[in-house]
């Protein structure tokens, strides 16, 4: 009883404060917002109703809110898809030994340093300006329009901007995972006579599957809730073809002032983002081994 109480003691002294901070801004909020899923609160008002399940039963029913959920799937697949490519094969390349790699490293983190909105504000321009200009002097029909005016080109400029974005944050750590593999593995295959594919698939793929799982995970979180470039660079157009669902959360609940409603909808996400990530953790995890 005595160790329990010193333990509890220690917890205090060392978690004490910051777990209450924690409980305060992030545990309590949480709940509160699951409890307003269940009113009619349209956010202002101090007086708001008890309505059951009648807010989920709508968004059931919300054919803008599925097609902006479906939309959002389709993003995240390819921004994952290729955002991870393109960085695992950029470490691959920049942990060769190749003259002026640390320059390159430097290069192709920077985009991640730029927020959001002044990254959307860029393309913007890029796409709607510059590529259209190029396009016509030059005749190539693919940029002599405006990407950003058809809704399909939008969306794909999307992805473009983000894998663009996260592609060098991702080589990050890719490059941890490459410079952590021991060296003296690589020399042995290659002595038996293993080549560079072979050590690719047999060695180094199997010992940068924590990497993967670091990578796969953060790609996913930021894929599902990306607001600011959808917001700065298409700002969910033209027709809302854009409109991923946490824009479509935030219209929700603060411009049509339907807070119950966007509450649900976030929430629906939040599950949504919960169970995919945590189903890919534990097959990422399955799938590590050690050196």
């Amino acid at each position: 009883m005595n160790k329990r109480l010193a333990n509890f003691k220690i917890f205090l002294t060392f978690a004490g404060v910051s777990t209450i901070a924690f409980a305060t801004v992030v545990i309590v909020p949480f709940i509160y917002g699951i409890y307003l899923t269940f009113t009619n609160w349209n956010g202002i008002d101090n007086k708001y109703e008890f309505i059951g399940f009648s807010n989920y039963l709508s968004l059931i029913k919300d054919q803008v809110f599925r097609d902006s959920f479906l939309l959002t799937l389709k993003y995240v697949f390819y921004t994952v898809l290729f955002t991870n490519l393109i960085a695992f094969f950029l470490a691959y390349l920049l942990t060769s030994g190749i003259k002026g790699q640390n320059l390159f490293r430097i290069i192709f983190f920077t985009p991640n340093l730029i927020g959001g909105i002044v990254l959307g504000f860029i393309w913007q321009f890029i796409f709607n300006n510059a590529l259209p200009y190029f396009g016509q002097q030059l005749g190539i029909d693919l940029f002599s329009d405006s990407w950003l005016a058809s809704p399909e080109k939008a969306f794909w400029a999307l992805v473009i901007v983000t894998v663009w974005q996260y592609s060098g944050y991702m080589m990050m750590i890719y490059i941890a995972g490459f410079v952590g593999i021991p060296q003296d593995l690589i020399e042995a295959a290659t002595i038996d006579g293993a080549g560079q594919f072979t050590r690719l698939i047999r060695i180094i793929l199997p010992l940068m599957a924590p990497s993967f799982t670091v990578c796969l995970f953060l790609s996913l979180q930021r894929s599902f809730m990306v607001y600011d470039l959808n917001l700065a660079l298409t700002k969910g157009g033209p027709f809302k073809s854009t409109e991923l669902v946490s824009m479509h959360v935030y219209n929700e609940a603060f411009l049509s002032q339907n807070y119950g409603t966007g509450q649900a909808k976030a929430f629906v996400l939040f599950i949504t983002v919960a169970i995919i990530t945590l189903i890919q953790v534990y097959l990422s995890k399955k799938a590590e081994v050690e050196a």
